[in-house]
C-alpha cells in the first residue's frame, strides 16, 4: 500500500472522528413556519442574497410576500438566483429587486445607499449577511484587508448610511451575521489593517468579532428609536463560504460526505436570520446575539463596551463618516 494511500486513510479518519465529535450531536433543526402574508409590505434588504444563507433566506422572505432588495455583487449570479427562488415560490410570493452592492468598495456601498433612499420609501430589515472567509491577503478599493473591509467596514458604513430610513421606517430591524469563530479572534487596534502580519485565520475571527462588538455599540446607540439590531451564529453550513479554503485531494471525497452528514444546510442555516427578520417573538429585543434561534452567551470579549465604542470610533474614521 502506498504512502499517499496511508496518509489519506489516516488524515481521512481523523476528519471524520473529529467532526464526527464536534458535529455529531447537533440536533436537526425545524424549518420555521409563518403565516403566508407575514411580511407583505414590508421590504427587506439581504445582502450576498446570491448564495448560501443569504439566497435562502430570500427565498423565505419571499414565500412570506416581502419586497426583497438582493445587494450582490455578482449581478448575473444574482439574476440566476432571483428567478430560481421565484420559481420555487408559490403564485402568491411577493417582489424581488436587485441592486449592485460591491462591500469591499466604499464608494459602491455609498452608491448602493444613494440608490436605496432615492428609490425606496422604506426599509423594515436589513441582513448584514454577505461575508468572506480566510481569502487570500488582498484589499478592498481603500486599501483595507479583505475580510475586515468586507465583512465588517462595509456594512459598517451600509447600516450607518441607511440609519435615517431604518428610523423613519420603525419599528424596523437590523441582523448582523457573526461567527462563532469570533472566539479566536481579537481586536488588534495595533494593526488592524495587517499592515504588519497577515494570518487568514485570525483576520476571518477579528472581523467576525467585530460584528458583535458594532451590533452592541449599534443596540445602545439605537436605543428608543424603535430600530432594534440583533446578531446571530449561523453554525457551520454547507454554502461557497469555505471556498478559498484548501483541502488536500485525497481528502476531498470524504469531506463532501462528513459535510453532507453533519453540516447544515441552506435552509437550515437560514432559520436564525429569518426569525430575526420576522418573528414576533424578539420585536423589540435589541442587542442580543442568537444560535438556532434561541439567545446565546457570548464570551465577555464580544461584550466589552469599552472595545465596542473604541472600533466605533476608528471604524468611523476609516469609512469617512468622521472628518
Amino acid at each position: 500500500m502506498s504512502a499517499a494511500v496511508i496518509l489519506a486513510a489516516v488524515l481521512g479518519g481523523g476528519v471524520f472522528c473529529i467532526a464526527r465529535r464536534i458535529f455529531c450531536r447537533r440536533k436537526a433543526l425545524k424549518l420555521l413556519r409563518y403565516p403566508t402574508g407575514l411580511m407583505r409590505g414590508k421590504t427587506v434588504i439581504v445582502t450576498g442574497a446570491n448564495s448560501g444563507i443569504g439566497r435562502a433566506t430570500a427565498a423565505e422572505l419571499l414565500k412570506l410576500q416581502a419586497r426583497v432588495v438582493m445587494a450582490c455583487r455578482d449581478r448575473q449570479g444574482a439574476e440566476e438566483a432571483a428567478q430560481d427562488i421565484k420559481n420555487q415560490a408559490s403564485p402568491n410570493q411577493g417582489e424581488v429587486v436587485i441592486k449592485h452592492l460591491d462591500l469591499a468598495s466604499l464608494q459602491s456601498v455609498r452608491s448602493f445607499c444613494d440608490e436605496v433612499i432615492r428609490e425606496e420609501p422604506r426599509i423594515d430589515v436589513l441582513i448584514n449577511n454577505a461575508g468572506l472567509y480566510q481569502c487570500p491577503f488582498s484589499r478592498t478599493e481603500e486599501g483595507y484587508e479583505m475580510q475586515l473591509g468586507v465583512n465588517h467596514l462595509g456594512h459598517f458604513l451600509l447600516t450607518n448610511l441607511l440609519l435615517d430610513l431604518l428610523k423613519q421606517s420603525a419599528p424596523s430591524r437590523i441582523v448582523v451575521v457573526s461567527s462563532k469563530l469570533y472566539k479566536y479572534g481579537s481586536i488588534n487596534f495595533e494593526d488592524l489593517n495587517s499592515e504588519q502580519n497577515y494570518n487568514k485565520a485570525f483576520c476571518y475571527s477579528q472581523s467576525k468579532l467585530a460584528n458583535l462588538l458594532f451590533t452592541r455599540e449599534l443596540a445602545r446607540r439605537l436605543d428608543g428609536t424603535g430600530v432594534t439590531v440583533n446578531a446571530l451564529t449561523p453554525g457551520i453550513v454547507r454554502t461557497r463560504l469555505g471556498r478559498h479554503v484548501n483541502i488536500p485531494l485525497l481528502i476531498k471525497p470524504l469531506f463532501s460526505l462528513v459535510s453532507w452528514l453533519f453540516f447544515k444546510s441552506p435552509p437550515e442555516g437560514a432559520q436564525t436570520p429569518l426569525y430575526l427578520a420576522c418573528s414576533p417573538e424578539v420585536e423589540g429585543v435589541s442587542g442580543k446575539c442568537f444560535a438556532n434561534c434561541e439567545e446565546e452567551q457570548l464570551l465577555s470579549k464580544a461584550t466589552d463596551d469599552h472595545t465596542a465604542k473604541r472600533l466605533w470610533d476608528l471604524s468611523e474614521s476609516m469609512v469617512g463618516l468622521r472628518g
